[in-house]
């Protein structure tokens, strides 16, 4: 983990243009190649990002960047997509690395693993022939709550949550995207289960191509009440 404390403005470049103007922030680089621009207020998300996979060159500025003060250039380039981040940094305030280790993964919460072992018992409420793989499967960011095959006998990625919102899809977009270097499990397809699912969720998970599943944790104990359905 590199944190850098600089006065810097960034422009992202993509599916859509945004700018943030010259002020101080705090630049992460992660382990994983992504890259989070984060200020020191408003909310714990990062102002701008770029997840992996993705590459960092610090490069020279231009004539006219210099002339405004820039003293280097963090060119951060997503490797499947015109996505860019170009940070123009004025002044260094910060620069370390730390060395984090391997993380175990967030803990689950008793509901979440119950979920998760009951869903692994019953992975067929996901689809006829469909099949467990393992459980927890562990990947360089973290561990995948269900790996498993689909009835045509292509990988599935399964990310459970007691609520389902943007993180979550967010988490599991990262591990989908490093699955997917693996020839031997790609292609990998999503699917993010959660027993409440928020709209914003649900709409970037569909973007992204992730389907999306409500559990109902009576249903998957095997309680039939024809108020509680699986969707």
């Amino acid at each position: 983990m590199r944190l850098v404390i600089a006065t810097c403005s960034v422009d992202y470049e993509g599916r859509l243009s945004a700018h943030l103007p010259l002020a101080t922030r705090l630049l992460l680089v992660k382990a994983d190649g992504s890259v989070l621009v984060h200020s020191d207020g408003g909310s714990y998300k990062p102002l701008n990002w770029m997840s992996p996979p993705c590459a960092l060159a610090e490069v020279q500025p231009d004539r006219a960047e210099a002339e405004e003060g820039v003293t280097t250039v963090w060119v951060v380039q997503h490797a499947k997509s015109e996505d860019r981040l170009r940070v123009r940094i004025h002044e260094v305030h910060h620069d370390s690395s730390h060395d984090l280790g391997v993380d175990p993964g967030l803990v689950k919460d008793g509901v979440e693993a119950h979920l998760q072992r009951l869903l692994a018992e019953h992975i067929t409420t996901l689809g006829d022939g469909w099949s467990l793989t393992r459980r927890e499967h562990m990947t360089a960011i973290g561990p995948v709550d269900i790996l498993c095959r689909d009835g045509s006998g292509a990988t599935v990625a399964v990310e459970i949550k007691r609520r389902g919102d943007i993180d979550g899809v967010e988490q599991l977009t990262r591990y989908l995207e490093l699955m997917n270097r693996d020839p031997h499990l790609a292609p990998v397809t999503g699917v993010f289960a959660a027993q409440v699912i928020r709209p914003q969720a649900r709409t970037l998970a569909e973007d992204r191509g992730i389907r999306c599943v409500v559990l109902d944790y009576d249903t998957l104990k095997g309680i039939d009440r024809s108020e509680h359905r699986l969707f």
